[in-house]
């Protein structure tokens, strides 16, 4: 139970209020989403993702297992989605929605602080967590993009826009500066830390902005179907790619932790950025926040069995 107060406490509740203010924001003053979706895609996010990856420590062989692991739990859970698209037989636009709803989670804002309380600030679990950011933090910004645009444009111009976004060249620009240990100027790294620390709070009201515009339309039962798929077959696959790789101990409790959080704000940003059903991805990622407070604290209890 105390579990489930200080997810609640320390991560929900945060999160809802920033979003609140957002809805708020954009009530009083009609705020543009898409100028904040661009601050976020060009400036926000690659940042963030530079300075975790460059302070970060991570060990050749690390790397390695958790990529492993990323890329086969990635590949089944793709699969459950894609049956149950045919299923309910979604059109283009909705499957891209439905996909990016479910394969991009919340690495960062959620997921390390969540990694922090349950193994207690351990840097070997930070370190597998950290990869796991870079990984969805990549995704998005390349698959996420062409999933958007493929029905829509040409190939041509949908590779030019993934072309356009700096976190694709902030990830192998990190590990190059850290790997020479080059070291960043200083009123360069006190402007990162600026933006970084800006870039919860900006995705978090663009998402309150997003939310505060639209009519409402509950998309049932399409979101209870995206937080069932999350929330609660993520990490089931999540296990069973652990004990398939024959991964154990700290390692496997950190993976399974990394794949049961919910719907990242880059599904959101997407959705508004190409104008890709942002109705169902806003309400998809709040209620998969919310619904996570329960899923969330199982999954944690659950861990304690995992040797």
């Amino acid at each position: 139970m105390s579990y489930f107060f200080h997810i609640l406490y320390s991560n929900v509740i945060p999160l809802c209020t920033m979003i609140l203010i957002g809805a708020v924001l954009r009530r009083a003053f009609d705020l543009d989403i898409k100028t904040l979706s661009k601050l976020n895609f060009y400036i926000f996010s690659p940042a963030l993702v530079f300075k975790m990856l460059y302070e970060s420590i991570i060990s050749g062989s690390v790397l390695m297992q958790v990529l492993l692991y990323f890329f086969v739990s990635m590949a089944l859970l793709v699969v459950v989605i894609e049956i149950t698209m045919r299923i309910r037989r979604y059109k283009a636009g909705m499957r891209s929605a439905m996909r990016n709803s479910v394969i991009f989670y919340n690495s960062a804002n959620y997921a390390i602080p969540l990694n922090q309380l349950v193994f207690v600030g351990d840097a070997f679990t930070m370190s597998i967590q950290i990869i796991i950011m870079m990984m969805q933090s990549l995704l998005p910004n390349t698959y996420g993009i062409y999933s958007v645009n493929a029905h829509k444009g040409s190939l041509r111009s949908t590779l030019r826009t993934i072309f356009s976004m700096p976190t694709i060249y902030a990830i192998p620009l990190a590990f190059l500066l850290r790997g020479f240990a080059i070291p960043i100027p200083q009123p360069i790294y006190i402007s990162l830390d600026y933006v970084t620390d800006a870039f919860i709070a900006t995705a978090l009201i663009t998402l309150g902005v997003q939310l505060g515009g639209m009519k409402w339309k509950i998309k049932f039962p399409d979101v209870l179907i995206s937080n069932f798929l999350r929330l609660l077959i993520g990490p089931i696959i999540g296990f069973l790619v652990v004990l398939m790789l024959g991964i154990d101990g700290l390692m496997a409790k950190a993976l399974i932790l990394s794949s049961a959080v919910p719907t990242s704000l880059n599904s959101v940003l997407l959705a508004v950025e190409f104008d890709n059903e942002p109705e169902f991805a806003s309400q998809a990622i709040l209620a998969s926040t919310i619904f996570s407070i329960f899923t969330v604290t199982m999954v944690i209890y659950l861990l304690q069995f995992i040797e």
